[in-house]
């Protein structure tokens, strides 16, 4: 993605420095390696997360990094791409030492089967497998090939957790027996398909029972229904956590099957770490939540402003009844800031293999990366605190929830300004109210927290992506045409012409929406803020919603003028014969 990790790997880097020859330019792997040593994703990914110097230089002591390098592209000015892979590993071989922080990633050209059998008993991921005689092509190829080594295993299930359709399961909350000891494994929702939904949801109910066979329901998501151990999972997953649960779990089959003696009614071992239940007479709430613990609250967050971490958490606890029905049951994309605004930060939309088992993800398969993507959701204030706990500012959200990701719940169009004044930004909101009252469309506003305002128009799952994509562009190119000196729907900043750009684009699946009443990573802590429609005028200043503001507006105002968007329906149809007539 085009991050400088120098700072964060410095013993990496200085070995790289060390290397011989002149514009080198080579391909491989960072890795950090287990005291097994096989590669540790997580172990990467702590590493990953370090900033402060103190830290980087501890990390590169107690998890020291290795960069394995398998290709080489250029040395010397030369391009060596055109070369067959067997020549560019030779030449590379002569340059990178077998053994080290950077090393030369060796190859067997014959004996695959035999080596992918040693993979598979020594516990690795997969291999690798490249034809020798290409030359380099940038991208995925069909010259090479990845063979995963996935893990299997059976697990008993003890849970599930229901989607809001009836007759649907969202996922089920599994148990390893080990050596007579039963331990929480996690949950698993992926692979469930349509023929195993109508089987669960005539067997599950016969199962319940009230006492789950966990040590508290802390462990799993609030309002997880638990099972006695009568269904055995088959279930494919990478690895075991370090906090003791699977990662990337996928359903390949079910069965019924009687529990092993003592499992019935046992109570399951908790992740290592993880915080014991509280006692009975206690409330709930105190043992929801076993990981919520808030740290480094002095940390300054806003140079500028002395906002800390503990003003961010401090606000967000506050609007958490306004904010989480739209974060509800989303796919979310968190935005890190570990050191303030001021520091590094990262984009995140595979939710942190460290997420405890109470804040439950979703599975959306991406085809521009080619795998699945688990996001994060946000059911409820402690999964919200602990996620902003992590560095998160902003929080980005789908349009759609699950189980609908392919029907969005609002059709949006961003109003841009970029040069332009903002008066024409609040004469443009307004123009785009006039055209869809005329269509009969409700829209709704709010601040974007930077610059512009949002614009949206409540469908109700009614529409696909496509569909809302295209009613955005009616909406955006009747309201340009309506105001061609003050608006554009050309995307290229430079040719704007010092226009308001009307993106329809935020349309797309997959597409983000800054959630109303989140805080912007900028100077002054800015919130996206929903609005009245009488509050937009020309004398409207975005800067009085901030981080310090917005939670005294909420109480004085109490009703949020922009929740009508969740569950208000546009009559599509309607508008476009209205428009039809109109145009006829």
């Amino acid at each position: 993605h085009g991050h400088d990790l120098v700072a964060r790997f410095p013993e990496v880097a200085r070995a790289v420095a060390a290397l011989p020859g002149e514009g080198l330019i080579v391909d491989g792997e960072l890795v950090v390696l287990d005291e097994k040593g096989r590669p540790s994703f997580q172990g990467l990914q702590k590493r990953a997360q370090l900033t402060r110097r103190l830290d980087v230089e501890q990390g590169a002591v107690e998890r020291p990094a290795s960069l394995y390098l398998f290709d080489l592209l250029a040395i010397g000015g030369h391009d060596l791409r055109p070369l067959p892979l067997r020549e560019r590993k030779r030449l590379l071989a002569k340059l990178v030492p077998p053994l080290g922080t950077v090393r030369f990633a060796d190859h067997v050209e014959t004996e695959g089967e035999a080596l992918f059998a040693q993979v598979l008993q020594r516990g690795l991921e997969g291999i690798m497998a490249k034809k020798a005689t290409t030359a380099y092509k940038g991208g995925r190829s069909d010259d090479w090939l990845k063979v995963r080594a996935d893990r299997r295993g059976e697990f008993w299930v003890v849970g599930y957790t229901e989607q809001e359709t009836p007759g649907r399961v969202s996922s089920l909350d599994i148990l390893a027996w080990r050596e007579g000891e039963p331990v929480y494994a996690g949950r698993v929702g992926s692979g469930l398909d349509e023929t195993q939904h109508k089987w669960l949801v005539g067997l599950l109910p016969k199962l319940r029972r009230d006492q789950p066979p966990l040590p508290a329901a802390a462990l799993a998501p609030k309002g997880t229904l638990w099972l006695a151990p009568r269904l055995l999972a088959e279930v494919r997953y990478k690895e075991w956590t370090e906090g003791g649960q699977l990662r990337h779990p996928v359903l390949l089959g079910l069965r019924e099957s009687e529990p092993p003696p003592g499992l019935d009614g046992a109570t399951a071992k908790p992740p290592k770490g993880a915080k014991k239940a509280k006692p009975k007479s206690e409330p709930a709430a105190a043992a929801a939540s076993p990981d919520l613990r808030l740290s480094n609250l002095d940390k300054v967050y806003w140079p500028e402003d002395g906002y800390t971490k503990g003003d961010l958490i401090e606000y967000y606890r506050k609007v958490s009844p306004w904010m989480l029905p739209y974060l509800r049951d989303r796919p979310v994309v968190l935005t890190r800031f570990p050191d303030g605004i001021a520091g590094k930060s990262f984009y995140q939309k595979n939710s942190p293999e460290f997420l405890p088992s109470w804040i439950p993800t979703v599975g959306v398969w991406s085809e521009d990366v080619g795998k699945e993507i688990r996001y994060a959701q946000i059911q409820d204030e402690e999964a919200l605190l602990f996620l902003v706990n992590l560095g998160t500012i902003p929080f980005h959200l789908w349009a759609s929830r699950a189980p609908h990701l392919e029907r969005p719940d609002w059709c949006i169009l961003d109003l841009d300004p970029k040069d332009a004044p903002f008066a024409h930004v609040v004469e443009l909101a307004r123009g785009l109210r006039g055209v869809c009252e005329e269509l009969g469309l409700p829209a709704y506003v709010k601040t974007s927290g930077s610059s512009g305002l949002h614009v949206l128009v409540p469908l109700g799952a009614a529409l696909d992506y496509e569909q809302s994509r295209m009613l955005a562009n009616l909406l955006g190119q009747l309201v340009v045409d309506r105001h061609p000196k003050i608006a554009t729907l050309t995307r290229q900043i430079s040719a704007r012409g010092g226009k308001v750009y009307v993106d329809w684009l935020q349309n797309r699946r997959g597409q983000l929406l800054v959630s109303p009443f989140c805080v912007r990573p900028l100077p002054g802590a800015p919130v996206s803020t929903p609005l009245h429609w009488k509050e937009v005028v020309p004398s409207l200043d975005m800067r009085r919603f901030t981080l310090v503001t917005v939670p005294p507006r909420l109480r004085r105002n109490a009703a949020d003028p922009l929740l009508p968007v969740l569950t208000e329906r546009a009559d599509v149809a309607g508008a476009l014969e209205r428009l039809a007539r109109r145009s006829g």
